[in-house]
């Protein structure tokens, strides 16, 4: 099949899960053998992210607002990509990329999905522009394309609004692959970071109030006394919210316990997953956490709040689940920073479930099975 993956991002430092969600999900499918475009902005691909994705198209549109993500619209290459694709999967929705692929969609007739990933509600900023973003064009791309793809339950009633059926809604959780997650080297990670025999827990995202950093260094500002070994290490790029999160920990006289080490990748993401005592996820809102599955491959024990899409874990006791706030968090890393043997149970069985459930070579066959099918009810005459 040809398939057209879109995202206004594969950006692998601010591009957040969705970027890698596009990215992994191309790779897949191209790997068994499915001729694979992604159609995105110029916004940070590099030439690691290009040979990343070997044997998968990569046409990059040039970006003319970092903060809009407008696009150049050059629609002669857009309209060709359209016509000559089986199926477009619309990734995200409050994108111009996103309505632009949809006009021709609608032109050629083509078969689409559409992945919002937890995007659909009205949260954060520009709120006014994306109340006129769905009337002109955003509730039409959701409510007309052949399926509707969430990647946690939770986000189902999230289509409701939209007037979506539920009978079109396809679940497709996010998926990991375990080789980039297998390097390990602890004593290299606490040497560039100074982190000397401290345990440490590990926050892993964008320095932005949607993540929740902020309620996760109050909460451990809150606790640190009771357990004064613990570091904290927050890695991810600046969203704006730095300066006032390292005054926070300034105010509370904990600077020399908790680290800022800026974006992580490669084997040094990995040497941290391995090196840490316990993650904390304490997101205000997500549609499902990739960074929970990436703990998971290295058997790292999670607190989450329950806007991660993945309150599930807490009834296989494969994470600990609390309210998004710094109370739920607080009581979160009490529970498991005075229960050594919680958190190692927690940590082996949430690596048990992400093995099992959630590695891409399983995953991509759920697309590849939702795809044929709804190219065959096409092909077949009502």
């Amino acid at each position: 099949m040809k398939i057209l993956n879109v995202n206004m991002s594969i950006d692998p430092v601010r591009g957040g899960g969705t970027a890698e969600r596009t990215v992994e999900m191309s790779k897949a499918l191209a790997g068994n053998g499915h001729a694979t475009t992604i159609l995105t902005l110029d916004i940070g691909i590099t030439a690691a992210r290009r040979a990343e994705l070997e044997g998968v198209v990569v046409v990059a549109l040039p970006c003319l607002s970092r903060r809009f993500y407008l696009p150049r619209p050059k629609l002669g290459v857009i309209s060709s990509l359209v016509e000559s694709a089986d199926v477009v999967h619309l990734m995200g929705h409050w994108t111009l990329l996103n309505a632009l692929v949809y006009f021709y969609i609608r032109k050629f007739d083509k078969t689409y999905v559409v992945c919002p990933a937890g995007a659909l509600p009205l949260f954060g900023r520009s709120r006014r522009i994306k109340t006129i973003y769905n009337w002109i064009v955003g509730r039409n791309i959701i409510r007309k394309s052949d399926a509707q793809i969430v990647i946690a339950p939770s986000e189902t009633t999230q289509f409701s609004e939209y007037g979506v059926s539920p009978e079109k809604i396809v679940w497709i959780p996010n998926g990991i692959n375990i080789s980039p997650l297998q390097a390990r080297d602890d004593d290299a990670f606490r040497k560039r970071y100074g982190l000397g025999e401290f345990p440490f827990i590990l926050y892993i995202g964008r320095l932005n109030p949607i993540k929740g950093p902020d309620l996760l260094l109050e909460a451990f500002a809150q606790v640190a006394n009771e357990f004064p070994e613990a570091h904290l290490v927050i890695a991810g790029p600046d969203e704006g919210m730095q300066e006032q999160l390292e005054k926070t920990a300034s105010d509370h006289a904990m600077a020399d316990r908790i680290h800022f080490i800026g974006h992580i990748s490669g084997e040094t993401k990995s040497h941290a997953l391995h090196a840490a005592q316990l993650m904390v996820i304490p997101s205000r809102q997500e549609a499902m956490s990739i960074v929970v599955l990436e703990a998971g491959i290295a058997g790292l024990p999670v607190l989450l709040t329950d806007r991660c899409g993945m309150n599930n874990l807490r009834d296989i006791g494969a994470g600990v689940v609390v309210p998004a706030t710094v109370e739920g968090l607080r009581s979160g890393l009490r529970d498991l920073l005075r229960n050594p043997g919680k958190m190692a149970s927690v940590g082996s069985n949430l690596q048990a479930h992400v093995y099992q459930n959630y590695l891409w070579t399983s995953i991509v066959t759920k697309f590849e099975t939702l795809y044929r099918k709804l190219a065959g009810a096409r092909a077949t005459p009502a």
